[in-house]
């Protein structure tokens, strides 16, 4: 049987004394998949990763304290970052490329400015850049995202365009196919955790280490990837930018919401190839 998102084995890697879960599937250069606030290996949609690990070599992980993963979530995005290159150091990986979703948007940022010997291309999708932001986050986020439990009433707010059918049913089909493999216990739930994520995304809107000056003289590209209304990182945070991002390119995806790949996962992971390649 091929391996793919559904059947790929959990195995484990010693960092800074903590055993962090992963999963390697695919075929070519190495993609590191960080994730969402709350987010687990297996609440990424299978079809969005099985449609790239045809051209890419796909590795999931949990975050320390996260999912299956051991250790305590740490408060600094730069901290959080490190777990990359040290996963990257223990499967004998040099360079690669990285994507991250929403928080993992922003740990994926500190990753390729820590890292840009090694980061090949970055990919970043529902997020926004470090620093001060003029649109916050909706009071509608955080209505649905911080109940302990879920559900797909809430995925319509938080992931989709709730106001669009079509959205609406791109989310009852992506959360059919996540739950094939979803152990739901294993999704944080605590405040306590939601806290350390919070506390995390703090010190990116600090940027003390001045990473959206960065974008000035980034030689690796860049692609974002928004949906045209995204209630937790706004897609306009993003234009101020752009002009000061040579290597940046941005794609905003129609009646989507915070999680494009997920309303359109072939679509998307196409993109992505295209860019990647």
């Amino acid at each position: 049987m091929k391996t793919a998102a559904l059947n790929t084995e959990t195995k484990f890697a010693e960092i800074n004394n903590n055993k962090i879960a992963y999963r390697q599937f695919g075929t070519g250069t190495p993609l590191f998949f960080v994730n969402r606030f709350r987010g687990i290996m297996d609440t990424w949609d299978p079809l969005f990763l099985d449609s790239l690990a045809e051209k890419n070599t796909v590795i999931l992980f949990d975050y320390p304290g996260i999912g299956s993963s051991e250790g305590e979530l740490p408060l600094d995005i730069v901290e959080v970052a490190s777990t990359v290159p040290a996963l990257a150091d223990h499967l004998g990986i040099d360079k690669f490329n990285v994507l991250g979703w929403s928080y993992g948007g922003l740990v994926a940022q500190a990753v390729t400015f820590q890292n840009q010997e090694r980061v090949l291309k970055t990919v970043l999708i529902g997020t926004n850049p470090p620093g001060e932001n003029a649109i916050p986050i909706e009071q509608v986020f955080f209505d649905h995202a911080l109940k302990p439990i879920n559900d797909l009433e809430d995925e319509y707010y938080l992931f989709f365009e709730p106001a669009s059918e079509k959205s609406r049913q791109a989310a009852q089909e992506s959360h059919d196919r996540i739950a094939q493999r979803l152990e739901r216990s294993l999704i944080p739930s605590t405040q306590e955790v939601f806290q350390r994520y919070i506390a995390g995304s703090g010190t990116m809107k600090e940027d003390k280490l001045n990473f959206r000056e960065g974008y000035k003289t980034l030689k690796s590209p860049v692609l974002v990837i928004s949906g045209d209304h995204d209630i937790s990182f706004a897609t306009e945070n993003w234009f101020p930018l752009l002009r000061n991002a040579p290597t940046m390119q941005h794609i905003i995806l129609n009646d989507a919401g915070h999680a494009p790949q997920h309303q359109y996962p072939e679509l998307t992971a196409g993109y992505i190839n295209l860019f990647l390649g």
